[in-house]
């Protein structure tokens, strides 16, 4: 195992070894406080273009299970069809796993993905480092490679537009109700809770002009970086809702472009939300749902317009969790309501755009 470096923007050194690729990255460092759900984390396109840095001391005892796809087209037991992160940063890896589904181990799967992911780094201490300082550009570097100093950009490149379909793609063909899906990333598991529901989906890429199209419904899908980047999507969901009261839900990035479309203004988190235990509150009540979320920015709830309110409200820091039209069936969560891997307390969302549909 040869020795690495990871290096912050602001200088700060952590030393571990290589268990995955081996070749130097640079990106967003983020961390991600989740005890499990590693293979669904990887393949999560909103993680594009970032260095991930898992929490919890063990990870790879469980193995990868294998990609294969269901008769609906979608991954068995992935978010998408590859490892989106650039990178993975862990404290403890376990080289020896055991799991009744796992065909590979966790190393294995990142040198086959050309991933690079290191180790015997003090993961919590580095969350410190990013909770204190908030999020920074990091880069991983060898350490018998020392000329090697790769460069990455964040801020302002458009991820939507690298990890987005290029074509149309159908699932469910003939069944119920038809809903558009604008991909700006989207989970897999997204589309299999619409499925499931016997809606049939639409998939088009971000930036598609959907709305001369027959459809019932609209699903707005998560998606990686700043959502500012993204103003072509936004301008089509403004001519979607100047048009047609059908029924809007979005999720995650889905939430903040729907709220640009209403007129409110996108701000970074200091250090995102990135975990499965991030709790929020539905307005106007005292319940409280505990979340699974993976996101950098957030919608400035007091810039939303006089014909909108907050749907639900984080309750660590206050921000906004999602958004509804007090008069048209226009919501969302900046949650992940089909939260795989767990939890499931939200999956309700998806049921109440199915009845918007009715």
């Amino acid at each position: 195992m040869r020795n690495v470096t990871l290096i912050l923007s602001d200088g700060t050194k952590f030393h571990g070894t290589s268990f995955g690729y081996e070749a130097p990255v640079a990106g967003e460092v983020v961390f991600n406080t989740a005890m499990m759900g590693y293979p669904e984390s990887l393949t999560d396109p909103s993680y594009a273009g970032q260095l991930l840095a898992l929490t919890f001391p063990l990870v790879g005892n469980y193995g990868v299970p294998p990609f294969t796809t269901e008769s609906s087209g979608l991954p068995s037991f992935m978010e998408s069809d590859k490892i989106y992160a650039s990178a993975l940063i862990v404290s403890d890896y376990s080289e020896q796993y055991s799991h009744w589904n796992a065909v590979e181990s966790l190393a294995d799967w990142l040198r086959r993905e050309h991933v690079p992911g290191i180790m015997g780094i003090d993961t919590r201490e580095l969350t410190k480092v990013l909770r204190e300082h908030g999020v920074m550009m990091g880069r991983i570097l060898f350490d018998d490679e020392p000329d090697s100093f790769p460069e990455a950009n964040y801020e302002g490149v458009n991820f939507v537009d690298r990890v987005s379909c290029k074509t149309i793609i159908r699932y469910n063909e003939g069944a119920g109700k038809k809903v558009v899906l604008v991909d700006c990333g989207v989970k897999a598991n997204i589309i299999r809770e619409l499925v499931n529901r016997n809606m049939e989906v639409i998939r088009v890429p971000w930036n598609y002009d959907y709305t001369g199209m027959d459809f019932d419904g609209l699903f707005l899908a998560n998606g990686p970086g700043n959502p500012d980047t993204c103003e072509d999507a936004v301008k089509i969901i403004r001519k979607q809702m100047g048009i047609s009261r059908k029924p809007i839900c979005g999720i995650c990035m889905g939430n903040q472009l729907l709220g640009k479309a209403s007129g409110a203004v996108i701000y970074k988190l200091r250090y995102g939300h990135r975990s499965h235990n991030q709790p929020v509150r539905l307005v106007g009540t005292e319940k409280c749902y505990i979340t699974s979320q993976n996101h950098g920015y957030a919608l400035d709830a007091t810039t939303l317009g006089r014909d909108w309110q907050e749907l639900f409200v984080n309750m660590n820091d206050g921000s906004n969790e999602g958004i509804r039209h007090k008069e048209n069936p226009w919501f969302s969560s900046q949650f992940h309501p089909e939260a795989c891997s767990g939890p499931l307390d939200t999956e309700f969302m998806f049921d109440k755009f199915v009845e918007a549909l009715k």
